[in-house]
């Protein structure tokens, strides 16, 4: 894991296949190496104060560079501000309703999530099979 200290860090469920590969598309497009990572999945991953890791494996959480934390949608925003590429849809979000509309429909992704992760490992399982 990069250090995590003036960066914006990452909590994500390192046991999810979906959090696995949207977080490794995140780590591959940070050239600017502005991202941290913790696998909250893992015994003893550091946690802000503010968050548990029953908090931080049901939701998205980021911790900005300043220290604040951030869950949901204005997380999402957040990580893709540091984003080449991202940036422009991070500013969308700046629209009116764009972000009460992103978090509706993470909040919509969090009900599907159990489902969503059943059929993406059964698809790989079939893919491995070829």
């Amino acid at each position: 894991m990069a250090s995590t200290e003036t960066k914006t860090t990452i909590f994500y469920d390192g046991s999810c296949p979906l959090c696995r590969a949207e977080v490794g598309l995140y780590r591959d497009q940070d050239r600017a190496h502005a991202l941290g990572l913790v696998d909250v999945s893992l015994d003893h991953a550091p946690l802000p104060s503010a968050l548990s890791a029953e908090q931080a494996l049901e939701r998205f959480h980021v911790t900005t560079a300043d220290g604040r934390l951030l869950a949901g949608a204005a997380a999402f925003v957040e990580v893709w501000r540091q984003l080449p590429g991202w940036q422009i849809v991070a500013a969308l979000m700046r629209l009116p309703g764009a972000m009460p509309s992103l978090d509706l429909a993470y909040r919509g992704f969090l009900l599907l999530r159990p489902a969503l992760v059943r059929a993406f490992v059964a698809a790989s399982k079939l893919k491995a099979r070829g």
